[in-house]
């Protein structure tokens, strides 16, 4: 059976912010040109989530106000592997790791096998969920996509460091952020920029989340609440 490619798959995106209290800087890199979604475009690390995403053991799980904020208009239980997959992604493209040092319970997927032989399990700990947004109708490629905040201090080894990355993206490099938007950028990451130029200084998870919902029949801006916690003014 052939998939649809039209179809809304679930994503998971990571933003690094780097020297947050000093000179603040975010992980980029740039899409190929024969890319089917968002060409030539620079994107932070992200992508769609595996199936074997959720079976992934986590060192630590994501903080309960991400926990709740995820669970709002989606699938029962997608938290794990929206985690897993912000994780993977991030070393996949960028070959920094998020975990903790440890061994794994059996033997780790095989696209988690050069993750497990350094020596580290995945940790959702420093994940904190900050935008979400679903693309268009008629695009060639459909996601509903959770962007993840994370400091650069909770990644091990050499933030410099990108030989172990991918080839999915080029000119892998950290951006300052007042000057990011200087880049070819897809809208939706122009505007989740300006949400983390918001909350650059504060360390502790949104107690709301913006949600930019795509469908045929509208675009709307919503706020992800949870259940817990309620947002004063």
């Amino acid at each position: 059976m052939t998939a649809d490619k039209t179809a809304i798959r679930d994503a998971a995106t990571v933003i690094v912010l780097r020297d947050r209290w000093t000179n603040p800087s975010i992980l980029m890199g740039q899409r190929g040109s024969k890319a089917a979604f968002m060409p030539n475009k620079f994107v932070f690390p992200g992508g769609a989530v595996d199936p074997s995403d959720s079976k992934i053991p986590l060192a630590t799980k994501l903080p309960d106000l991400c926990h709740d904020r995820l669970a709002e208009q989606a699938e029962p239980g997608l938290q794990h592997a929206l985690a897993a997959a912000a994780i993977r992604e991030l070393w996949e493209e960028t070959g920094l790791v998020l975990g903790q040092p440890g061994a794994w319970p059996g033997l780790a997927p095989d696209d988690w096998q050069s993750f497990s032989a350094m020596g580290y399990v995945p940790s959702a700990a420093a994940l904190q969920f900050v935008f979400r947004a679903v693309t268009p109708p008629g695009r060639p490629r459909r996601f509903d996509a959770r962007f993840f905040l994370v400091d650069a201090d909770a990644l091990q080894g050499d933030l410099d460091d990108f030989g172990r990355a991918s080839d999915e993206l080029s000119h892998l490099q950290w951006v300052q952020l007042d000057r990011a938007r200087d880049l070819d950028l897809p809208f939706i990451t122009e505007v989740v920029l300006a949400e983390i130029a918001a909350r650059v200084t504060f360390s502790e998870p949104p107690l709301s989340v913006p949600f930019y919902k795509n469908n045929d029949e509208s675009n709307l801006f919503l706020r992800l609440r949870g259940f817990t916690m309620p947002e004063h003014d």
